[in-house]
């Protein structure tokens, strides 16, 4: 099994700033790709960024300029800097990898329980 765990959350004013963490443990063979998406009230799930194990990223067009992902491999961890935050952006932020378990040869999509971001004055 494969185990994705997400610290950073919180309460935060319009305009500052908060970083996500994700953690992946378990029977990890190797991890493709690791990203963020995120759902607000009442709206789909949405991309934010993902980070391949190359080091490509991709941003959504509401996060570009704002959000940086970053990854340690070493620590199959990856992060979400996000900075100038707006009130839309308020949502339960998931951690998602694409990752190989060592007991199976196929890839596969593992998901955070999610960790709450509210920007609020």
């Amino acid at each position: 099994q494969v185990q994705l765990v997400e610290s950073g959350g919180g309460l935060v004013q319009p305009g500052g700033s908060l970083r996500l963490s994700c953690a992946a443990s378990g029977s990890i063979l190797s991890i493709n790709t690791m990203g963020w998406y995120r759902q607000a009230p009442g709206k789909q799930r949405e991309l934010v960024a993902t980070i391949t194990a190359g080091g490509t990223t991709n941003y959504a067009d509401s996060a570009k300029g704002r959000f940086t992902i970053s990854r340690d491999s070493a620590k199959n961890t990856v992060y979400l800097q996000m900075n100038s935050l707006i009130l839309e952006d308020t949502a339960v932020y998931y951690c998602y990898s694409l990752a190989r378990r060592t007991d199976r040869a196929y890839l596969s999509q593992y998901w955070g329980q999610g960790t709450q971001v509210t920007v609020s004055s």
